[in-house]
């Protein structure tokens, strides 16, 4: 009875078809259920975050990396960590940091000159229109060197960093401008925006707070720096912001601590920044308009230029009605704008109130010059009472919010309390409350912080994991636990943990808004999107020296590097300029030189340079680090390092010869087996052809890359014959081989191309036969069975109509019981090979001859 009541509340995809296999499926889901000690409660929440293999996430949350400087990808509902970009900080697996375009966006974020080879990034965020994530590119910022970054999502590499000139550490980035005209970045702690040293003695008179205004071309997808300017601050601790939408348009919002500029000194006796910092009651939310403090900076009168970049002092703010203040709870953590930009919603850390700001009050106060007062720096100061839509209790240590799709609900994490809460903002009133593990810093719903949240799903960033996962030592993971937010009430679903520094908080957006490539054009520059001027072609492959300077044009397509072997002189600086030949996607490529700490990643169609100098004298083995096909371990080369000042002496090659008769076996032999083979080539092309491949793109992409690979066989045919007709079989054998090689590859891709045409031309499978071929793949089936030819078992085309559905199912429950028939002795006989028994479920195997069925009925594409 409890299995049948979890049964009912599962979505219809995944009800049980028939009651003979709903009893049995009850049977053994009870039996794992009570082995593993699971809930009812347990296999619901499976259920919703389960992806079978090959379906896809409705979201992807692009989360920080915290101290790694990466940012990370996953999917959601399935919680699937799908990658780590590489941003502030070099890593290996995608060469980033160790070839030399990626280098060139690294040195953008140099302080003051010095290479930076760590960052703490902490905000993502996604390109707007209107509001609105559109998914083009993302921001992240580095709060331990103030910088930003730019991802472009049609490729998830990061194309450009910009250092911040003036300002020393930050956290309000990066949050964008509703129509992604500029990306936020605010400063964290005062420092003097020259740069310069001033005693802290002068804490008010030098040192101050900021926000930048980086001006982004959405077009060209990077920051422009020099129509990039900044809004000086009080010498406040600024922290989180967010930028207007709505009736709020043209306006952004920063809180802050340490309103009482405290400077600490522990070691002079004197209390620390904790107790001085947090004295007064309330902190201030800075409230500017960035429209207008953006056209102010286009004149020369009203900006200072500090470090070569335009700085609008706040005194120039202040005249024009720019920048104003509002009292906040002390020592705020974030203030979020609600979809319609009418709200403004800020919990205090150490409030138990979150505080819930009118904007349309706000702005009547403002057109009034309606002030309480002027703070030391003479910028006006709101009423707070007056500013208030009102305040709710929630409970210990509100940080972050975020909006559900429903209207007025949103969301907020309690740090103290380990727990989310769902209220309404409007009507201040408390929904549902759940518990999380443990301190819950920010939180993210679907789209949560755009103008249209699509609710859906919760996720909560825990700090800490304590006894959550398998213990790893001291350092434990960080915590992402995911909640269902669809019903009256929030349901803990499942816990991700992340062992990448700590990522502070996530942006999700769903997935089909974003379109990224599968592959590059052949002879791209990742980095700048544009051809790469060493783009090597086949055929263009060559190494030129120019005194000690040496540049090799070099290819990489399966499965050789082209040149094999290059040699240079010791003291030479060696630049290697890569090519990947390939269009198939997933076809990628890495470069390894031996000692050398260079390192290279070509996705098809990627061209990438590696450099460095050749100190050593000695053989330094070059090779594919991706493993990229059957003979990836043949792709290598080697880089001779000579001494120019030695004399090496000749060498006598010696190796095992053949005989003019084996040489002449062994020729026709490769001749006859690339004659067969281009036989198989016709009939695949044959068959793609008369079906219309070229309707699909998927697979026209694949024939496109079989084309490509089968274009080649000429010329090294033709090589092949000249040697043979000169009598030198053993380099017609060896271009013989090339000539398969090529062949084997088009083969390869073309007949993958056969196979997915015939699954976009196929009738739909009924739900059985989907979970028959999940069976047949799940038991191995397909390592013998090749659907539509003799591989090393029998083509089950026509096998239900050669031996009947009973048969079938029979001999798959249990094969032995069917040696002895003449029919399967002969085919034990031909192949040399007994099936084996794969101890299927009679369910499972009545499934596989449902698929069986599936597959007869499509037999003529096959």
């Amino acid at each position: 009875m409890r299995v049948k009541n979890l049964l009912k509340a599962l979505p219809i995809g995944i009800i049980l078809s028939s009651f003979c296999f709903a009893a049995y499926a009850s049977s053994e889901l009870d039996a794992i259920m009570k082995a593993r000690g699971l809930s009812e409660k347990d296999i619901l929440a499976a259920a919703k975050t389960y992806q079978p293999s090959g379906r896809k996430d409705e979201y992807l949350v692009f989360s920080s990396g915290g101290q790694s400087g990466q940012v990370i990808v996953y999917g959601v509902p399935s919680m699937r960590i799908y990658k780590y970009i590489a941003v502030f900080t070099p890593e290996p697996w995608q060469g980033y940091g160790y070839d030399e375009e990626s280098k060139k966006v690294l040195e953008g974020g140099k302080i003051n000159g010095r290479a930076m080879t760590w960052g703490d990034s902490h905000h993502p965020a996604f390109t707007e229109k209107n509001g609105e994530y559109t998914g083009d590119y993302l921001f992240i910022n580095d709060k331990a060197n103030p910088r930003l970054a730019v991802i472009d999502l049609k490729t998830f590499e990061t194309v450009q960093i910009v250092s911040n000139p003036v300002i020393k550490s930050e956290h309000g980035g990066a949050f964008v401008t509703p129509n992604s005209e500029y990306v936020l970045e605010a400063s964290q702690y005062a420092a003097p925006l020259d740069r310069n040293y001033h005693p802290l003695e002068a804490f008010e008179n030098a040192y101050r707070g900021a926000v930048t205004l980086w001006k982004f071309d959405l077009d060209k997808g990077r920051i422009n720096e020099t129509e990039s300017l900044t809004l000086e601050l009080p010498p406040y601790n600024q922290d989180l912001s967010d930028a207007g939408k709505g009736v709020s348009d043209g306006w952004a919002f920063i809180n802050s601590f340490n309103t009482e500029m405290y400077t600490g000194g522990i070691e002079a006796g004197l209390p620390p920044n904790e107790a001085g910092m947090s004295r007064n009651d309330h902190d201030y939310l800075h409230v500017f308009n960035w429209k207008k403090i953006a056209e102010l900076g286009k004149d020369p009168k009203n900006v200072k230029v500090i470090n070569g970049h335009r700085v609008v002092p706040i005194e120039v703010a202040v005249a024009n009605d720019a920048l104003f203040l509002i009292p906040e709870p002390k020592s705020p953590h974030g203030v979020d704008v609600s979809p319609d930009g009418k709200y403004l919603v800020i919990g205090g850390k150490l409030d138990t109130h979150a505080s819930v700001y009118d904007f349309e009050k706000i702005k009547k106060l403002i057109d009034a010059k309606d002030y309480a007062g002027k703070d030391t720096f003479g910028i006006p100061i709101l009423d707070m009472k007056k500013s208030l839509h009102g305040q709710v209790e929630l409970g210990l240590g509100p940080l972050h919010t975020a909006f559900d799709s429903k209207d007025g609900v949103l969301y907020t994490s309690l740090y103290v309390d380990s727990q989310v809460v769902r209220w309404d903002y409007k009507k201040l009133k408390v929904l549902d409350r759940i518990n999380v593990h443990y301190n819950i810093g920010h939180l993210d719903s679907m789209e949560g912080k755009s103008t249209k949240p699509k609710g859906d799903w919760l996720l909560a960033l825990d700090k800490l994991s304590i006894d959550r996962f398998n213990p790893v030592g001291p350092l434990h993971p960080q915590n992402h636990q995911l909640i269902d937010i669809s019903g009256p009430k929030m349901e803990l679903t499942y816990d991700l943990p992340i062992p990448l520094g700590e990522p502070h908080d996530v942006v999700s957006i769903a997935a089909d808004k974003l379109t990224p490539k599968v592959t590059f054009d052949i002879g791209t520059d990742s980095r700048t999107e544009k051809p790469s001027p060493y783009a090597t072609l086949a055929g263009q492959e060559r190494v030129e020296r120019d005194g000690n300077n040496v540049t090799v044009y070099a290819t990489m397509v399966r499965s050789h590097i082209n040149p094999e072997r290059i040699t240079v002189n010791k003291g030479d600086h060696v630049k290697i300029h890569l090519s990947s030949l390939e269009r198939a996607q997933d076809e990628t490529h890495g470069f390894a030189v031996d000692s050398m700490n260079v390192h290279a990643s070509l996705e098809p169609g990627k061209t990438v340079t590696v450099e460095f100098d050749a100190t050593e004298e000695g053989v330094f083995p070059y090779y594919c680090t991706e493993f990229c096909s059957a003979l990836h371990l043949e792709m290598m080369g080697y880089l001779m390092v000579k001494d120019p000042n030695k004399q090496y002496a000749a060498v006598d090659a010696k190796g095992t010869k053949l005989t003019p008769e084996q040489l002449q076996a062994q020729y026709k032999k490769i001749v006859d087996t690339n004659k067969a083979t281009d036989a198989v080539i016709q009939t695949v092309v044959k068959y793609l052809k008369e079906k219309g491949y070229e309707k699909y793109p998927a697979v026209n992409s694949m024939v496109t890359d079989a084309l490509d690979q089968y274009g080649k066989i000429p010329e090294v045919k033709s090589k092949a014959d000249a040697a043979a007709s000169k009598g030198d079989l053993d380099q017609a054998v060896l271009w013989e081989n090339q000539v398969w090689q090529y062949m084997v590859k088009t083969a390869d891709v073309g007949l993958r191309a056969k196979a997915r045409l015939a699954r976009e031309l196929a009738t739909p499978m009924s739900e059985a036969a989907g979970r028959g071929e999940k069976a047949y793949l799940r038991g191995g089936c397909n390592g013998c069975h090749v659907i539509g030819q003799v591989s090393s078992g029998p083509d089950l085309t026509g096998s239900l109509k050669r031996k009947g559905e009973q048969w079938v199912y029979e001999f798959t429950m249990d094969p032995e019981s069917k040696f002895n028939e003449p029919y399967t002795k002969g085919m034990i006989h031909y192949f040399n090979l007994r099936m084996p028994n794969q101890h299927m479920t009679s369910e499972e195997t009545k499934d596989i001859v449902e698929y069986m069925k599936w597959i007869d009925n499509n037999a003529d594409l096959f």
